[in-house]
């Protein structure tokens, strides 16, 4: 399998680094943005190249922090500067977790002590103009390609390897042009895992009377956006399991590439475990973090969470097995690990 087939090409876009330095050698972005006059209530800088430096003793540093982490790499983080850039992955990454194109320009201008260069936005746009928008869903044993854009699914549809993995069958639920028309609650609840996360990161923050108005509302914002809006028009179309592999590699290949999700709360064919985490399993706020971007809608999301050694990593596996409570199958390294995660099942959980 080549490079191009498990990655798209919007995935090597870099941005423009040709940027100025002065006779030491500094680099000069005076010509590239504008200072704003209320640069001290700001907590970061976005350079012309990516780069984007934040003051660790900002008021307003649990907001940007949270943000940056998102839609960005980590650099170099000393104790008073910290140091991220923006790629390609990195974007996709904020992308598949529900942020938007416009929410991430418009918070990162609002976090700005300067203007926002217009290379940055431009390469924001690029990166994430059609990452997110489909998704490849299990349900009911079932995979289902859908998205809340008809336009899109009907572009994928007039490619003849796309066509070749369709699988027609429910005539009664199809539209007239073949696809498969519903309405998704984004209400729904996820786990108890994200109840109280809020109130957490409430306890952790800074002084919220020296957060800026505008930056405290819109981080709300995007924070409440899956809760409070309203049902969406999903349009999607069957799949044979067999041609999955053919269908992820042409989606990358017209610049769409799927996010997979499973939908657990409506997997009736599955038997459920019951199991609950114990009274006892104290989640960290960062473990809870990590747990409400796995589950959304009532639906798991797949990735990758990245955690050091000692911060609670198998805590957040066994919390995920009991919000599925479904059969899980975990992969260890070594016997010593297996033994690990028993002891984190029998610890943390009250089964029935």
């Amino acid at each position: 399998m080549g490079r191009k087939d498990i990655m798209p090409e919007s995935a090597s876009r870099q941005i423009a680094e040709g940027v100025r330095e002065d006779e030491f050698g500094a680099k000069d972005y005076t010509l590239d943005v504008t200072l704003r006059d209320d640069y001290m209530s700001r907590p970061l800088w976005v350079a012309p190249d990516g780069h984007i430096f934040l003051e660790t003793f900002s008021p307003v540093y649990k907001h940007a922090h949270d943000f940056l982490i998102a839609i960005a790499e980590p650099v170099s983080r000393p104790e008073h500067m910290h140091e991220y850039k923006l790629t390609a992955y990195s974007l996709y990454a904020a992308v598949s977790v529900g942020l938007q194109t416009k929410d991430i320009v418009e918070y990162l201008r609002r976090l700005s002590k300067t203007t926002i260069p217009d290379g940055i936005v431009e390469f924001i746009n690029l990166c994430t103009i059609s990452y997110g928008k489909v998704k490849l869903v299990l349900k009911h044993n079932r995979y289902f390609v859908e998205s809340p854009f008809a336009e899109v699914i009907q572009k994928l549809l007039k490619d003849p390897e796309i066509q070749n993995c369709r699988l027609r069958r429910d005539a009664d639920t199809e539209a007239d042009d073949g696809l498969i028309v519903s309405s998704k609650d984004n209400k729904a609840s996820d786990s108890k895992a994200a109840d109280g996360t809020d109130g957490a990161a409430a306890k952790e923050g800074e002084d919220l009377s020296k957060v800026p108005d505008d930056i405290a509302n819109y981080y709300e914002k995007m924070e409440r956006d899956d809760d409070d809006a309203d049902d969406t028009k999903i349009v999607s179309f069957e799949v044979n399991q067999s041609e999955i592999e053919n269908l992820q590699k042409r989606c990358i290949q017209l610049e769409y590439p799927l996010l997979a999700e499973y939908d657990f709360k409506n997997d009736t064919l599955n038997p459920d475990i019951n199991m609950d985490l114990r009274p006892t399993a104290f989640l960290r706020p960062y473990q809870e973090k990590s747990l409400r971007k796995m589950f959304g809608n009532g639906r798991a999301r797949s990735g990758v969470i990245v955690l050091p050694c000692g911060a609670g990593k198998s805590l957040v596996g066994v919390t995920a097995c009991c919000t599925v409570k479904k059969r899980c199958l975990v992969l260890c390294n070594s016997a010593v690990s297996v033994e690990q995660w028993k002891t984190q099942v029998i610890i943390s959980c009250l089964r029935n």
